[in-house]
């Protein structure tokens, strides 16, 4: 796990500005955005495997931007995320998924979503039945892990 001290503070100020612009709060919706305090704790606190490239990510952003993000007026703001969406690449990319996953997994979005804020076991989801044969390269490698008695 990673905590708070991986990123510095500019990293830190970045990743809740851009998290913002991902998901902005909803009065509509009665739902925070990906700034929200709650949520930024939870990305900061499961980076994990992910930080070396949300690390990168921001750092490029930053490049992008010359300054702090949040320091930009909003129209030059827009125009660094959109250099940085088709620019990042797999850093891009990995910070976007972070910073979603986080945000779905808190119990006021999902609440918002007519979710019960749970864990998925032991009452289950039910998923609908999909394209099983998606599986067939999968079922067709060589056995790797021996079978139990």
């Amino acid at each position: 796990m990673t905590d708070q001290l991986t990123l510095t503070p500019r990293q830190r100020q970045d990743l809740r500005t851009i998290a913002a612009m991902i998901v902005p709060a909803s009065e509509e919706y009665r739902v925070p955005g990906a700034d929200d305090d709650i949520i930024q704790a939870d990305i900061l606190a499961t980076l994990g495997r992910d930080a070396k490239l949300v690390v990168a990510a921001l750092d490029y952003l930053a490049r992008l931007a010359g300054i702090p993000l949040a320091n930009l007026e909003p129209a030059a703001r827009d125009g660094v995320a959109e250099q940085f969406r088709s620019t990042g690449g797999a850093a891009a990319a990995t910070l976007v998924r972070v910073v979603l996953q986080c945000y779905y997994r808190d119990d006021r979005v999902l609440r918002s979503l007519g979710l019960e804020p749970r864990a998925p076991f032991p009452k289950g989801h039910v998923l609908e039945d999909g394209d099983w044969s998606l599986l067939d390269p999968v079922r067709a490698r060589p056995v790797s892990l021996r079978r139990a008695p």
